[in-house]
């Protein structure tokens, strides 16, 4: 019996949280030319011609869809404000490292496998400016249109001793139709999928989670297969520095004192060691609003 790589590969990730099972696949060219025709989506924010996702790389980790986007909880976000607005320089370090990156998604018919149907594209900022460009482009435009938009030619190259591809997209040099199948075209417009059900929005204790296993130097979990892993780095000795902080669990708090002095309140509180249960702990409390 033959094994189908692909569909394992897809089972690993909806399994573990990376993307839901749904019929969404995405489209991911190799070295060399390819031809595309992208579609638009069915309904995008603010009418802009392409959907756009945030996520956070942590680690090895897959990325992290970002519920800040969302207008839900986002534990992480909380934690790039409060290392902002410490002012130390390496507070700002950290949360650099920690903000969130942005991928853009077009549905394409790919030239010579339209038997594929639609699939996604999936693309970083760079290729997705270049594509926002052709739009304001007067000798280009709208290259979505099903009836006068353009092909679109991507050219994908490896350079030796680089991590990532180098992408270069073109539009052809004459607009055409979609398809000259009216039917065909109706059935691939139809056929744009729902990108809300492509990736899980993790909850606010899984991304906790991730977070205290990055912060503690455990980051084991496989970088995902669907465009959106970055392989960040490890954390900073600043970071080490904290973990070390906070994993006392055989030392109690001292309670807090029913008056203060004026040393007490003076800014060399911030000099004063504070003793922490857990990380866990510690990280609650960094969440915690001043």
């Amino acid at each position: 019996m033959g094994l189908d790589l692909e569909a394992i590969r897809r089972r690993v990730q909806e399994l573990s949280g990376v993307r839901k099972n749904s019929s969404v696949q995405l489209w991911k060219p190799g070295v060399g030319e390819h031809k595309v025709r992208g579609l638009p989506w069915k309904s995008t924010p603010d009418g802009m011609p392409f959907q756009e996702k945030f996520f956070y790389y942590i680690g090895n980790n897959p990325g992290i869809l970002t519920p800040n986007q969302f207008g839900k909880p986002d534990p992480i976000h909380d934690l790039i404000r409060k290392l902002y607005s410490s002012g130390k320089p390496e507070d700002r370090l950290l949360a650099k490292k920690l903000q969130p990156k942005m991928r853009a998604y077009m549905p394409v018919v790919v030239r010579g496998q339209e038997d594929k149907g639609v699939l996604v594209w999936s693309f970083g900022k760079i290729v997705y400016q270049r594509l926002l460009g052709f739009f304001t482009d007067e000798d280009v435009g709208d290259i979505l249109d099903p009836e006068a938009g353009f092909d679109l030619k991507v050219s994908i190259s490896q350079q030796p001793g680089k991590q990532y591809q180098d992408t270069v997209v073109d539009p052809s040099r004459k607009s055409s139709q979609l398809s000259g199948d009216a039917e065909q075209m109706k059935k691939w417009l139809d056929a744009t999928p729902n990108l809300e059900d492509m990736y899980r929005l993790k909850s606010v204790s899984e991304i906790e989670t991730i977070l205290n296993n990055w912060l503690s130097g455990d980051s084991d979990t496989p970088d995902s297969s669907d465009g959106t892993s970055k392989g960040a780095s490890a954390p900073s000795d600043e970071l080490e520095k904290l973990v070390s902080e906070v994993k006392t669990t055989d030392v109690k708090a001292e309670k807090p004192a029913k008056t203060k002095s004026k040393k007490a309140a003076s800014d060399d509180d911030d000099e004063a060691p504070v003793e922490k249960k857990s990380l866990d702990e510690a990280f609650n409390e960094l969440m915690n609003d001043d």
